[in-house]
């Protein structure tokens, strides 16, 4: 049991080691450079500056943490019955309103945005697979934590 504790007290300091307004710039540039590689990946997605992505990464970012978890919720029912298409679906949706909102950031045609969204997927695969600074930062972090205590 002292084991546990240690372990406990270890990931509370580890996480007192990198304060809240770290994790969120991380976060932010996170979502910049998935957003960046999405564009330079399709033709159809289009930034029209470092600052129009930036901005579109803070939207992105706001969107998948308030919005997103409240629509996966409402469409449990319909992801079960679809084998999780409708997840799918919402994450597309995410990308769609950053489009929406953002000016300088545009996503030309339902196709690429399919494909823009399996971009994202991708990268925050390979994301969460790659250590760096952004294993610091949401589920990654926990799933970091969770990897290191058993």
């Amino acid at each position: 049991m002292a084991r546990r504790t240690d372990d406990v007290n270890r990931d509370r300091d580890r996480d007192r080691s990198f304060p809240l307004p770290a994790r969120l710039a991380i976060s932010w540039l996170t979502n910049a450079l998935v957003l960046a590689v999405v564009a330079a990946a399709l033709g159809g997605v289009h930034v029209k500056d470092a600052g129009s992505l930036l901005e579109a990464a803070a939207v992105f970012g706001v969107l998948n943490t308030v919005l997103k978890p409240l629509l996966r919720f409402v469409t449990l029912p319909l992801a079960i019955v679809s084998f999780g298409i409708a997840w799918f679906l919402v994450s597309l949706l995410m990308i769609a309103l950053t489009a929406a909102i953002v000016a300088g950031f545009s996503v030309h045609g339902f196709s690429t945005l399919i494909e823009a969204t399996l971009v994202v997927w991708l990268v925050n695969l390979v994301l969460d697979l790659t250590p760096g600074p952004w294993q610091i930062t949401g589920k990654r972090r926990r799933r970091r934590q969770r990897a290191e205590s058993t």
